[in-house]
């Protein structure tokens, strides 16, 4: 038996949430094209129904997901705004310079090390965050716009201007996101175990991906996690 040292990064609260919000933002995408594609609908009315309902009931569940685990720890939702919001280092614009060479060839360039959010995430992260939001705000008012109430004909149109430029938008980035996050891309391989596993990454590859973070968390040890494996 040999040990092997993880550093705990992501808390069952944050898997949780992020989970709800993966996998609402995919039916979202698959329901919405029921709901905003005329031959879609037309091809099979009742289906379309279905989805057109679904839509608007993940569309809750993607609102309200972030906003409970907000509520429930603003502690952490305090640290998550920091991690986002903070200014840029020199590392930090290197990094994003150096990422599309990195992933035309990773073993030619060396990435300069990392907080525990990179600078790269935070602009991705970033715009899927934004559009999340333009997206709920677009969807919750047509949504009510054409049921509560009677929302005049160019709100609507502005509206749903909005939902469909964020929604092209969000198929971007959330491919990205999938490709990176789900350890598509060699050197993040395994990476999808952070979100979908016990939330721990290795302290190899910690030191590899965010190493100003990785030595902050081995220096202090609280969240250091040594495991015996075959």
């Amino acid at each position: 038996m040999a040990t092997k040292r993880y550093i705990k990064r992501h808390s069952l609260q944050t898997r949780v949430t992020h989970g709800i919000v993966v996998f609402s933002c995919i039916w979202l995408m698959i329901s919405g094209l029921f709901v905003f594609v005329p031959a879609l609908a037309a091809w099979n009315p009742g289906l379309a129904q279905g989805m057109r309902i679904s839509h608007r009931v993940v569309g809750c569940i993607f609102i309200l997901a972030p906003i409970v685990s907000a509520i429930a720890a603003p502690g952490g939702f305090k640290e998550f705004l920091a991690k986002y919001f903070t200014k840029w280092t020199k590392e930090d614009v290197e990094f994003v310079l150096k990422f599309v060479p990195y992933m035309l060839g990773p073993k030619r360039v060396h990435m300069p090390d990392q907080d525990e959010v990179k600078s790269g995430q935070r602009v991705a992260d970033g715009m899927l965050i934004l559009g999340g939001i333009l997206m709920a705000i677009s969807g919750v008012v047509l949504w009510l716009g054409t049921s509560v109430f009677n929302a005049d004909a160019g709100t609507l149109q502005v509206m749903r201007f909005i939902h469909d430029l964020f929604f092209l938008l969000l198929v971007i980035f959330v491919v990205a996101h999938i490709y990176l996050g789900a350890g598509v891309f060699q050197p993040y391989r395994g990476t999808i175990k952070l979100m979908f596993g016990k939330g721990e990454v290795a302290e190899s590859d910690a030191l590899y991906h965010w190493g100003f973070w990785a030595r902050k968390e081995i220096e202090d040890g609280k969240n250091v996690v040594v495991r015996e494996e075959k």
